[in-house]
């Protein structure tokens, strides 16, 4: 892929951003690589956890400017519909993934780490949905996904004002999960996906769709998933293992993943 890199790091898929020149700003090019770079994700069964990072001193800054200043409305609707897509198809990957937000997440960037399950930060990132300074709404999902984030007068207001926050900013609304030095994000998300990945994946991707799915329901309909997620992870071996390891006061040192 030309703008965005997969490495395996172990059990870890790092989804790398990289176009560094154009502080990785999103465009058909891109939005098509990491569409590509998700079902490789999706397809390998050796990769439990995944990542998303940005190359250089930006996670995503946004969209492409350029390309969007002279789109139609009709060209306009057509770009938001594959964004909307490709980040629909990052946020419901049975796998679970982890945004490392290295540096500016405006726009189409914040949009992105929101269709993440987790999100980590540098002290160095930013934060921001600027649209409606440029005439236009929020078009990969940050109306949608902001509010039900930090609640919906917080996110009324950062999308009302345009304006940018910090890092810590972010993680005091809730935006964010943890704040570190910039040396040490990387290792940070990392040791929380090989956490992840250390532990039953039946029961993971369940945990990880029931909570997805509750988020769009009702409180009844979204507890029945649950209930089934629950039933279906009786018939693994891990339940089995586990919990045989449990009772009899030992502990399992590897899941089956089965």
């Amino acid at each position: 892929m030309a703008f965005v890199t997969l490495e395996r790091k172990g059990a870890v898929g790092v989804i790398t951003m990289d176009r560094p020149e154009a502080l990785n700003a999103l465009n058909d090019q891109v939005l098509r690589d990491l569409d590509a770079v998700l079902d490789q994700v999706e397809q390998d069964p050796e990769i439990l956890v995944a990542i998303v990072t940005g190359a250089g001193r930006s996670f995503v800054a946004g969209a492409d400017i350029g390309q969007m200043s002279t789109l139609t409305a009709v060209e306009a609707k057509a770009f938001g519909a594959y964004g909307n897509g490709v980040f629909l198809k990052l946020e419901n990957l049975t796998k679970p993934t982890i945004a490392a937000v290295n540096g500016f997440a405006l726009g189409g960037g914040c949009e992105l780490s929101m269709a993440c399950d987790i999100r980590l930060a540098s002290e160095k990132a930013k934060f921001g949905q600027p649209e409606v300074g440029l005439g236009i709404t929020p078009g990969f999902g940050g109306t949608q996904r902001l509010a039900r984030i930090v609640g919906v007068s917080n996110a009324m207001e950062l999308i009302l004002t345009a304006k940018t926050i910090r890092a810590d900013e972010a993680k005091e609304l809730g935006l964010v999960s943890h704040v570190y030095p910039a040396e040490e994000l990387m290792d940070k998300a990392l040791e929380l996906a090989n956490a992840i990945a250390a532990n039953a994946q039946v029961a993971v991707r369940q945990s990880k769709a029931a909570i997805r799915r509750g988020l769009q329901t009702d409180m009844a309909t979204g507890t029945a998933y649950e209930t089934e997620a629950f039933g279906l992870c009786f018939s693994t071996e891990d339940q089995k293992d586990a919990m045989r390891a449990f009772v009899n006061k030992e502990k399992v040192t590897a899941f089956k993943n089965r």
